[in-house]
């Protein structure tokens, strides 16, 4: 079997939950998955959407990634796009890779999201 990412981790300010929820849950379409209850008393959360897996852990001293970033290729590119922004969530697009059509969002605190359209990844 090749290697593969089983999950990516962001970290998130204590009590950010509800607001990380609104974003990943709603806008982005993640399910939650449910933390072994050791984990889920450290607080964070856990989000699925196919095969992609990310996890928010909980930081006291946080400070979001801005540069470091998880790259999603999402199959509703437009779609999700009109969402984010009616939403306000602002929306930088990047036409740095020829072909490739991608942007960047930040999530509720601030942790930096590529979005690549997957019918342009290459």
């Amino acid at each position: 079997m090749p290697w593969q990412f089983d999950h990516v981790q962001l970290a998130i300010p204590p009590g950010a939950e509800g607001r990380c929820d609104e974003f990943y849950l709603t806008l982005l379409g993640f399910c939650t998955l449910e933390k072994p209850p050791l984990l889920a008393a450290r607080g964070g959360r856990w989000y699925q959407r196919g095969d992609v897996t990310l996890h928010l852990g909980v930081e006291e001293d946080f400070r979001p990634a801005q540069k470091a970033h998880p790259a999603l290729a999402v199959d509703d590119y437009d779609q999700l796009l009109v969402r984010l922004g009616d939403a306000g969530v602002d929306v930088r697009g990047d036409a740095s890779i020829g072909g490739t059509t991608r942007c960047y969002v930040n999530d509720p605190v601030g942790n930096r999201l590529e979005l690549i359209d997957a019918k342009t990844r290459r």
